[in-house]
């Protein structure tokens, strides 16, 4: 492998692995809802998303590494007790509810090429991703996870294997004709959401603030020269993985407009119609290939999800934990992982439609995702931080007005949504 695509590897880590997260099977469903029922005419989401969820996982993972603390630390920092609590608890309860959607739905993608069921290969795949994670250091686990974004980029084919008029598409993409209807705004939400998820934020900060203990002394002098590598470093990541995560759902968008919209299939109700938009490309693979792609970023997004709760409630309860450290000396740590795990497949248990939970999952982390960044940006923004450095976290201001942007963003669309549903 040539040196200068092996640098380039390296330099992509917690944004590309967190890029590629934020394509879950919660996030395909969404995105092929919004084909299906709406065609082209969301395609503006992905584009209008952009820049602010950059924006939020940059001031989320810079926190962290300048800290060498989670987002949930750093927010208690400089808020109520109370308000940290409640942000902790939004985010475990969101959380839950993706793993049992994400664990559904790749429980009913397996049913589509293995018959079988549902209930022991969605605990199959909860604890798989439990062993994983208790037994695997994160710096191993990390590189595996990089290689499972590929499979993402098969929509991408599939859309150049269809009709797709993309320079209506590209308009639409860039003008967008706004419907104020309660399904519009509704889906609306869901993509928002989906695309700007809560766990994200608190991902990648702590996955950033274990990069910095790991490859970084607290030598004062090492630290103020390394900063501005770090933070070039961590923007170079983290617009890789948002672009390429934008990118493929742009993708699964207009390839699901082109198939199932465009020959009548306005509302999926099950993984095999979800599954259809792949056909063009796939043939008598289709049901392989999606259940490839729903498993594939299924396995790369549970642990992430589990992951994330466990950063947020541990240091909110001031229990010590990491993914680098062995079970033996974090066992409350993964003790957390595993009750989000298994609450997960509890839900699943219940018996909840996989293809409505999905999409209810979005929709409830475009709600939650609003107080947490408000949240982080009133922390990033703080005058006065508290050791281990005290100098404020110095953030360019373009930097700082997108992420009140995304602020106000999904704020105005959560409200339109409950204005229209009480309307």
């Amino acid at each position: 492998m040539p040196n200068g695509i092996r640098r380039v590897l390296r330099a992509l880590g917690p944004g590309l692995i967190t890029g590629a997260a934020d394509d879950d099977p919660s996030g395909i469903a969404t995105y092929s809802q919004a084909g299906a029922q709406f065609g082209y005419g969301l395609a503006w989401t992905l584009l209008l998303t952009l820049p602010f969820m950059v924006a939020i996982q940059i001031i989320s993972a810079f926190i962290g590494w300048q800290s060498r603390r989670g987002l949930t630390a750093n927010i208690a920092r400089h808020q109520p007790k109370s308000v940290m609590l409640t942000l902790v608890a939004l985010l475990a309860v969101a959380n839950t509810i993706n793993i049992a959607a994400d664990l559904a739905a790749m429980a009913d993608a397996l049913r589509l090429v293995v018959a079988g069921p549902a209930l022991v290969y969605a605990a199959g795949f909860g604890l798989l991703c439990l062993v994983a994670q208790v037994f695997v250091a994160y710096h191993r686990y990390a590189g595996y996870l990089k290689f499972l974004t590929l499979v993402l980029f098969v929509y991408v084919g599939a859309a150049f294997s269809v009709h797709v008029p993309f320079g209506h598409v590209v308009l639409l993409t860039l003008w967008p004709h706004i419907a104020f209807r309660r399904d519009y705004m509704l889906t609306v939400v869901a993509v928002f959401g989906t695309t700007i998820s809560p766990y994200l934020f608190y991902w990648q900060a702590s996955q950033e603030a274990e990069e910095s203990r790991l490859s970084f002394s607290r030598d004062l002098a090492s630290y103020r020269i390394g900063k501005k590598q770090a933070f070039r470093s961590i923007v170079f990541d983290t617009w890789v993985g948002m672009i390429v995560s934008n990118l493929i759902s742009w993708f699964i968008l207009v390839t699901t407009a082109a198939t199932l919209h465009a020959s009548g299939i306005v509302n999926i109700q099950t993984a095999a119609q979800a599954a259809e938009a792949l056909r063009p490309i796939a043939g008598d693979l289709t049901f392989g290939l999606f259940a490839a792609g729903i498993i594939g970023t299924g396995l790369l997004a549970v642990p992430v999800l589990a992951g994330s709760a466990a950063y947020a409630v541990a240091e909110g309860i001031r229990l010590h934990g990491s993914l680098e450290l062995p079970a033996g000396k974090a066992k409350g740590f993964y003790a957390i992982i595993a009750a989000a795990t298994f609450g997960g497949l509890l839900l699943v248990a219940i018996g909840l439609d996989p293809i409505k939970m999905l999409f209810w999952a979005a929709v409830i982390n475009g709600v939650v995702s609003v107080p947490i960044i408000i949240a982080t940006m009133l922390t990033a923004t703080a005058r006065h931080r508290k050791p281990p450095y005290k100098a404020a976290l110095t953030l360019p201001r373009w930097l700082v007005v997108l992420g009140w942007l995304a602020a106000v963003l999904m704020g105005v669309s959560v409200l339109g949504m409950i204005w229209q549903s009480w309307g």
